[in-house]
């Protein structure tokens, strides 16, 4: 009886989706964050661009707005379905995203040369890390393919990582 009670997280995650859907119909989804300037032209000479961004799925993790950080040095804010820019010198930089689940190869680390573009998206998996009543938010960087990296951020607004 008690564990039919609690119910499995299969049902607790369907319940809440099912939720979120009656919800998006009734009041309608908010959508991406407004965009604020547009995004840079090209690639200054003797740099490099890291393009970091974020799918909009509003029923996973909508709101959290973790902070992205190359080697460990603040670089920006992770938006829900919006994308940003850094301009950086060639070198090695591990990615990574504060994530209060860990996992093992969870953070990109990218080996970048001037006037390259590389596209990392910042993706969450909120029931990795999940006790009996709660769970862990466990984000994650992923390199993505610079033609599937480009189609992405050019649907998204950019919002400056801010």
């Amino acid at each position: 009886m008690a564990r039919f009670a609690l119910g499995s997280r299969r049902m607790r995650r369907a319940g809440r989706l099912a939720a979120g859907f009656v919800f998006a119909l009734l009041f309608g989804c908010a959508g991406p964050p407004p965009a604020s300037a547009g995004p840079p032209s090209s690639v200054p000479a003797g740099l490099a661009r890291i393009w970091i961004y974020r799918d909009y799925s509003p029923y996973i993790s909508d709101n959290a707005r973790p902070w992205v950080r190359l080697n460990g040095v603040v670089a920006g804010i992770s938006e829900p379905g919006g994308a940003f820019s850094l301009d950086v010198r060639p070198g090695d930089y591990r990615v990574s995203v504060d994530s209060e689940g860990q996992d093992v190869n969870q953070f990109a680390r990218v080996d970048v040369v001037a006037g390259q573009e590389v596209y990392i998206k910042v993706d969450n998996e909120p029931f990795w890390d999940c006790g009996r009543r709660w769970c862990r938010n466990t984000w994650y960087t992923i390199p993505e393919l610079p033609q599937v990296g480009a189609a992405a951020v050019a649907r998204l607004p950019y919002t400056a990582g801010q």
